[in-house]
């Protein structure tokens, strides 16, 4: 997986390529861990993503929990990935452009 990370408008944009799993989940959680100290915006841009795994749904949902609702956007969501948030109920959970 490959993470791109920009700023835009002091929200921190992370665009995620490739497959979000067990084996790749491990380098996102380390970006997160040194880049969300007081970050008050994340978005994930989810269009290069081709595959995502129980272990990337748990990164979503610790992101979420730590900014809080409204404070992160995914955005850009493949259809495959859109099928297992929806599957999941992660739908109703986040905040989907």
């Amino acid at each position: 997986m490959d993470i791109k990370k920009r700023t835009e408008n002091g929200a921190l944009i992370l665009a995620l390529e490739g497959k979000l799993d067990t084996t790749t989940a491990p380098a996102l959680e380390e970006e997160l861990a040194a880049e969300l100290s007081g970050v008050k915006k994340l978005v994930f841009d989810l269009e290069g993503l081709e595959y995502i795994s129980s272990a990337g749904l748990r990164l979503l949902m610790s992101a979420q929990k730590k900014l809080g609702t409204g404070n992160m956007i995914v955005r850009h969501v493949q259809e495959l990935v859109m099928e297992v948030l929806e599957v999941t109920g992660f739908t109703d959970i986040l905040t989907i452009e």
